[in-house]
């Protein structure tokens, strides 16, 4: 779960509501319906969090319901995890690692790591579902590693235009 917050961007809810029809691990992507305000979307996923998401699966126990994470103990064992209970897990092991970390921030890591790694900001817009790039922009804070690698690039356009 936490791994497709932070490599796919997905919000919390849409991680609650994943179906098991909308993960397409040959094509390594995710297809995520009704998101907020009701938009469709595909999202990427990478190396790693396909192989968290193929090992996750081959483990899930059986139901029949088509969502995605399941509680795997308790009263409601087999029945889809709520939003509320991946909040949960995620204060629960952010307490036991001295971490202060939510499920939404994991979400605006990826949009960071994208930006810091010159994906454009396009890109991580069209990725997170956002309809507004001044949304997208706050989600992103750029590091001091890329204000100085983009300055120095520009530096060089300017600099060969001058000579």
């Amino acid at each position: 779960m936490f791994m497709l917050m932070l490599r796919c961007g997905l919000r919390v809810s849409e991680v609650a509501n994943l179906n098991l029809d909308a993960i397409d691990l040959l094509r390594k992507r995710l297809t995520i319906h009704d998101a907020k305000w009701a938009k469709d979307r595909i999202v990427y996923v990478s190396d790693d969090a396909l192989r968290a998401i193929s090992d996750y699966l081959r483990a899930r126990p059986l139901s029949e319901t088509q969502k995605v994470f399941l509680n795997q103990k308790g009263p409601y064992r087999g029945q889809p995890l709520s939003i509320r209970g991946i909040k949960k897990r995620m204060e629960y092991y952010a307490k036991k690692t001295g971490l202060r970390v939510s499920c939404h921030q994991l979400r605006h890591t990826m949009a960071t790591q994208m930006l810091n790694a010159d994906a454009q900001l396009a890109t991580i817009q069209d990725l997170l579902g956002h309809s507004w790039i001044t949304t997208t922009q706050r989600y992103c804070r750029v590091s001091n590693r890329k204000v100085e690698r983009d300055y120095y690039k520009a530096m060089e356009v300017v600099m060969k235009r001058t000579t």
